[in-house]
């Protein structure tokens, strides 16, 4: 019998959140899956690790004891590294990150957790994959998130992704009946127009707030804010080289050395 593909899963939500216990209802079905979380939420992390203090990891039964859990005391992106470094005996074949408890879609791919955990698998030449609903409520329903989970994970691991590249994958806030299907996209061009609720504490020190509403810039019909919009899964290939290639040119007219 072929040896089961081993599936590292984390998320930035917590190894106690719905979504990554839906993720992993999922996977089991598919391979062997070993769980390495943040023991509590990180969203909006982005890319942190953790260097100024010590790192912890223990082995937990959250749902049962089908699969290997370990939780995290550090970021998603320290959760794949101790997870690829000290906790597997071998390379995993796939990581799944997620599934997100709300959007990850165009610019906050950026700020994104869940997506930094995928990109640190990335990095590592292990094909990887981030998840999230557009729900951001903790007791989300994730029932039509499961199909989408599956095809594209097994996917990735028939197919494989090229190194450099991982894939990000939304799902809109649906019944699954109402899905229309898969869009390949590009990342739209949007943004969040940020504001600071600005108060005073009870000793007179200002504080702040982050709000703000986010903005769709871009009316294209192939971006992944357009296939949400009309009830599509979206999915767009990541890249983490930020290299602008097609600015070398303009900046070497600049005769920077003369």
């Amino acid at each position: 019998m072929p040896k089961k593909p081993l599936i590292l899963v984390t998320n930035d939500d917590g190894i106690n959140a719905p979504g990554i216990r839906a993720l992993i209802e999922v996977l089991t079905d598919i391979g062997d899956v070993v769980v390495v979380a943040p023991d509590s939420p990180q969203s909006g992390m982005g890319h942190a690790i953790t260097i100024d203090s010590t790192l912890y990891v223990e082995r937990v039964i959250v749902d049962n004891d089908k699969q290997i859990e370990y939780s995290c005391s550090g970021t998603p992106a320290d959760c794949v590294k101790l997870g690829i470094r000290e906790v597997l005996d071998r390379k995993p074949d796939l990581c799944v990150s997620g599934i997100n408890h709300g959007s990850n879609s165009s610019i906050n791919v950026i700020y994104s957790g869940t997506m930094s955990a995928a990109i640190e698998a990335g990095i590592e030449g292990i094909p990887a994959i981030g998840f999230s609903l557009l729900n951001y409520k903790w007791n989300a329903d994730f029932n039509a998130t499961k199909p989408y989970v599956k095809i594209i994970s097994e996917m990735v691991l028939k197919h494989g992704l090229p190194n450099g590249i991982v894939l990000n994958v939304n799902i809109p806030d649906l019944l699954k009946k109402d899905i229309k299907g898969i869009k390949i996209c590009r990342q739209a061009k949007a943004n969040w127009v940020e504001e600071f609720d600005k108060r005073k504490n009870p000793q007179g020190r200002d504080y702040y707030w982050l709000t703000g509403k986010f903005v769709n810039l871009d009316h294209g019909e192939d971006t992944d804010e357009w296939a949400l919009e009309h009830g599509y899964v979206s999915v767009v290939p990541v890249q983490f080289d930020l290299t602008a290639y097609h600015y070398i040119k303009n900046l070497n007219s600049w005769n920077l050395n003369d």
